[in-house]
């Protein structure tokens, strides 16, 4: 077996433990659990505590160093706890659902529904946008179509796609090329889509200011609301000291009236972007962003070749 053959049936295995054991523990155990896992994590101050540590950076410029470590230290323990409710959602009642997550602005996305003209409900990653999803399906009780990252191992993206179809999403996969087609149908249809939109995974992304420094955010939320007439909704998750996930469902933003479709994409991706950053600055402990997102950074990465 090679190298990267074995990382990833651990990387699965461990996953499967995850969901098969983490879902049986007390309430109490899988918290305490979660949190000394994260601080373990934070301590060790790998590759992934250092870039959260050099993304929240940006969000909070005027930070110390000291301010810093509380806040990734903050993130890793906010982190840690989307993936313990994550673990456990299967096992949740549709009450139980629907009391974790009060989010504001909900008559934004109850009107857009209403409208038949289909909804586009775009997040960055922050909080548990999983809860957010179970909460629009258990809930509200409708469905929605999502596209998820193909993953390595083959397997470890069949059990996040197997997870999320079990709480009542339909998703597809981000290669292939047909899923942008399938989402179009289902938002002609008027149907309802929920994207994580502040991260681009292809060559397509546009190029916005975030916290004032160029960073590329896929193209797609924008184009899907121009081309099918769809509301498009952005949303914003963050924890608070409680057992509830707090939210905000901002108002629709507006297609340009003049402009080309770059021009009217490129307005509309900038205004999502700014949403984002709202919230980010807000509450920048639960943005869950661990991976290079501005230009310099990736551009940085090509040049030393790191990760």
């Amino acid at each position: 077996m090679s190298g990267n053959s074995l990382k990833d049936t651990v990387t699965d295995g461990l996953y499967g433990l995850g969901w098969a054991t983490v879902k049986k523990l007390p309430e109490p155990v899988a918290k305490a659990l979660g949190r000394k896992v994260a601080d373990t994590a934070w301590k060790r101050r790998g590759k992934s505590v250092l870039r959260l540590e050099s993304n929240l950076a940006r969000v909070v410029p005027d930070a110390s160093p000291e301010r810093l470590r509380e806040l990734s230290q903050a993130g890793m323990r906010s982190y840690m706890r989307y993936w313990m409710e994550s673990f456990r959602l299967p096992t949740w009642s549709k009450e139980r659902a629907a009391a974790s997550f009060d989010p504001k602005g909900v008559h934004h996305l109850k009107d857009a529904l209403a409208s038949e003209h289909g909804v586009v409900l775009a997040l960055p990653h922050m909080g548990n946008w999983d809860l957010a999803g179970v909460w629009v399906t258990r809930a509200l009780g409708v469905p929605f179509t999502t596209v998820a990252e193909r993953l390595k191992p083959e397997s470890l993206f069949d059990r996040f796609v197997a997870y999320r179809e079990s709480l009542g999403m339909e998703v597809l996969p981000h290669t292939g090329g047909s899923a942008f087609g399938t989402l179009a149908r289902r938002l002609r249809a008027g149907g309802l889509v929920c994207l994580v939109a502040d991260r681009d995974l292809s060559s397509s992304g546009v190029e916005v200011s975030f916290f004032g420094e160029p960073a590329r955010m896929p193209a797609g939320p924008a184009i899907l609301a121009q081309q099918t007439g769809a509301l498009l909704l952005p949303v914003t998750l963050w924890y608070d000291d409680s057992d509830v996930m707090r939210g905000q469902i901002h108002p629709p933003l507006e297609v340009p009236e003049s402009g080309t479709r770059a021009e009217k994409t490129s307005s509309m991706t900038q205004a999502l972007a700014d949403v984002f950053a709202g919230g980010i600055a807000d509450h920048p402990e639960d943005w869950h962003m661990l991976q290079r997102l501005w230009l310099a950074d990736l551009e940085e990465r090509r040049e030393d070749g790191t990760a």
